[in-house]
């Protein structure tokens, strides 16, 4: 006598999707890549929370960082800009359409280098928006040069020292406008998740700089962006341990502790952890902080800053809620009369 097996019930969210309608295409980046593990807790979370992915535009530039979108979110829409010039698109379509939920992957070189002017202009504005910099040191698209947050003394594959001060873009996004600035690092799980899904809550521009080690440029000793380096310079929430090569380095870090995490070249990375006591709503504070573990040589993680009473770009500019393509002629043109008051002023 046969029995019929009966499936378990497939695991849904609270609209009722599963986490492979938030997925997107196999990845193409290196193993091991830390990119990789960001858009596993993008998945993660906009499943969690419950976010309709076809209600999400994503944009990026050009890098290795904006391959990233096409590994998330297969269901939302999706524009791969010009390099450096991911925040003018984003601005634009989020301005014509505010009903949608705007996210950005960008790299160093992106925001950092050709992209700062751009980046600039985004912070000022306090764009409803999450801004992810995937942060590695390096053009790694491009053979593994120097990008403009590599930090001074660091060095490359080919010996090449680093004899230029780094930005900082969470320094940057802080002191220019930016209403959330956290920074965390690819392999603590728990912390990115967390990071995430309160970005993904917040009503104003969000910018996360995640220390994203490329397992190919720039992984070795030396190196002030490998996995090993930032495990040795961050407060992490918990104990590191080994990982071989080619494997995800995962991390747990307690908090208000300096924990070195090991690369897979064997190079340490130094990072700390932000603890329960710190007050994330003193601009002045946080960036005292920044520069403190700077000088220490030290990667800080965490949220540095939050504002909730800042009003963004779509209420400043007063918009309409409707989509600008649902919008009557009477309200996306003038009408004849202020034309002709326009053309008499020129005169």
């Amino acid at each position: 006598m046969s029995t019929t097996v009966t499936p378990p019930p497939k695991k849904l969210n609270r609209i009722g999707l599963e986490i492979t309608n938030y997925k997107g295409s196999k990845t193409t980046l290196c193993a091991g890549c830390g990119h990789n593990a960001i858009s596993e807790r993008i998945i993660e979370c906009f499943y969690e929370l419950g976010v309709q992915p076809w209600n999400v535009a994503k944009f990026s530039g050009i890098g290795c960082s904006s391959k990233s979108p096409a590994y998330f979110l297969g269901l939302s829409h999706g524009f791969n800009g010009v390099h450096g010039r991911m925040p003018s698109v984003a601005t634009g379509a989020m301005l014509a359409n505010r009903t949608i939920f705007g996210i950005g992957a960008t790299g160093d070189g992106d925001t950092a280098s050709i992209g700062l002017g751009q980046f600039m202009h985004l912070l000022r504005r306090n764009l409803p928006f999450i801004y992810i910099i995937e942060d590695n040191g390096v053009y790694g698209l491009t053979k593994g040069q120097f990008s403009a947050t590599a930090d001074l003394g660091s060095k490359l594959k080919t010996g090449v020292i680093n004899d230029l001060p780094p930005f900082d873009c969470c320094a940057l996004a802080l002191q220019c406008g930016a209403t959330f600035v956290a920074r965390s690092f690819s392999g603590d799980k728990r912390q990115l998740q967390t990071i995430l899904k309160a970005a993904i809550a917040h009503n104003g521009l969000s910018v996360l700089d995640v220390i994203s080690p490329c397992t190919t440029f720039n992984d070795h000793e030396g190196s002030t962006k490998s996995y090993s380096y930032i495990k040795e310079h961050d407060e992490l929430l918990n104990e590191i341990d080994f990982v071989p090569f080619y494997e995800d380095i995962a991390v747990e870090i307690a908090e208000g502790e300096v924990k070195e995490v090991e690369m897979h070249d064997g190079s340490k990375l130094r990072i700390k952890k932000l603890g329960r006591n710190y007050d994330p709503t003193n601009k002045f504070d946080a960036l005292r902080a920044i520069d403190e573990a700077n000088q220490k040589g030290e990667v800080l993680t965490g949220v540095f800053y939050v504002d909730t009473n800042k009003p963004n770009f779509m209420d400043l500019l007063n918009l309409d809620d409707a989509p600008l393509a649902t919008m009557p002629e009477s309200k996306v043109r003038p009408c004849r009369d202020v034309l002709d008051q326009v053309m008499e002023e020129l005169r």
